[in-house]
């Protein structure tokens, strides 16, 4: 695996739309910095439900991406979905939470799925898009940067799965908003997952 492309925003106005978004990402060559707040420029306007210590860097494969461009009929260009890394021959499907991906001094680690919103939709053209995404069921992948360093595109990518239970894309992006069974919040709450949905697991044990 490598990095296929990396990609930032700067903070724009999507048709139809009053209020700016950082989702329009473009390939960019040369390096770029990573923080535990994500890539040093790039742009993230909605704090609330983007960015963040556990979504500091969103991946999306490139094996997923081909996909979409075969699905849609027309190639997708790095960024088209706003994410901020591809990385090449990697499925979204296969990623789990708690997986690592290694890049030189970089270490990311996968924490959440993307969940698509209206604001995706725009971006995409197509206001039925947020239920096409979920019923295809291959969501990127949010990552917190475990160690902070560089990202350019052609940099060999060291891929580590998770050794605990497996809590995958797939299955986050199928539950989300859904009351999980006992063992399946307790195997939830095992994985390394997104702080807000931990809270939320924590707060249904509570009233369990």
């Amino acid at each position: 695996m490598k990095i296929l492309a990396v990609c930032i925003g700067a903070a724009e106005t999507l048709p139809g739309k009053s209020y700016k978004t950082g989702i329009n990402k473009r390939a960019i060559g040369g390096t770029v910095m990573i923080d535990a707040e994500g890539i040093i420029g790039d742009a993230v306007c909605n704090r609330e439900h983007h960015g963040g210590r556990d979504q500091a860097v969103y991946v999306e494969g490139s094996l997923t991406l081909d996909w979409w461009s075969n699905e849609l009929g027309r190639r997708l260009e790095p960024g088209t979905f706003g994410e901020n890394i591809v990385i090449e021959g990697l499925d979204n499907r296969d990623v789990a939470v708690g997986d690592r991906f290694i890049a030189d001094d970089l270490i990311l680690e996968v924490t959440s799925a993307r969940i698509p919103c209206s604001t995706f939709a725009a971006k995409m053209g197509d206001p039925k898009f947020v239920k096409r995404y979920t019923k295809a069921g291959r969501p990127g992948i949010y990552c917190r940067v475990i160690k902070n360093g560089t990202a350019t595109a052609g940099t060999p990518v060291t891929y580590i799965p998770h050794g605990g239970p497996k809590v995958t894309m797939p299955e986050m992006m199928a539950t989300f908003g859904k009351r999980l069974s006992a063992e399946d919040r307790a195997r939830y709450l095992s994985a390394p997952i997104h702080y807000k949905l931990r809270a939320l697991l924590d707060d249904e044990t509570l009233d369990a």
